[in-house]
């Protein structure tokens, strides 16, 4: 199908196409994966579900180039803290040190709340059951 036969109104919903511009390529999803270094499955998925942008033609996926790039964008991972606030001594990076003295007594016949203890176990590994 030409650019031409495409109904104008049609064309004035398409991005990039004012002027007689031509129609972004689409993409199939194996192309997509090679680019992105995964399976075609993860991508299929992944537009099946909603969580990357994509374009139905019929029962098939396809992508353009600007979904490519914002596919990326949504996956890109920034450092949890900027360089310039990161601790530079080594005291600011090493947790304070507990000692005995700082904790409260404990009680032995009761656990603290929010303490954990191991129960022992129901059997030993070569004991038969009776």
């Amino acid at each position: 199908m030409r650019h031409s036969d495409i109904p104008p109104a049609l064309v004035r919903c398409l991005p990039g196409t004012e002027g007689g511009a031509p129609l972004p390529r689409l993409y199939r999803p194996e192309e997509v994966a090679e680019v992105l270094g995964c399976s075609a499955w993860w991508v299929k998925d992944r537009a099946r579900r909603g969580l990357i942008p994509h374009t139905r033609v019929g029962r098939a996926y396809r992508f353009t180039g600007a979904h490519l790039a914002e596919i990326v964008c949504l996956h890109e991972e920034r450092p949890k803290r900027s360089v310039s606030s990161a601790p530079t001594s080594r005291a600011a990076i090493s947790p304070p040190s507990r000692t005995r003295a700082a904790r409260p007594p404990e009680s032995t016949t009761a656990p603290t709340p929010g303490r954990l203890r191991a129960r022992p176990p129901r059997r030993t590994q070569y004991e038969t059951v009776a």
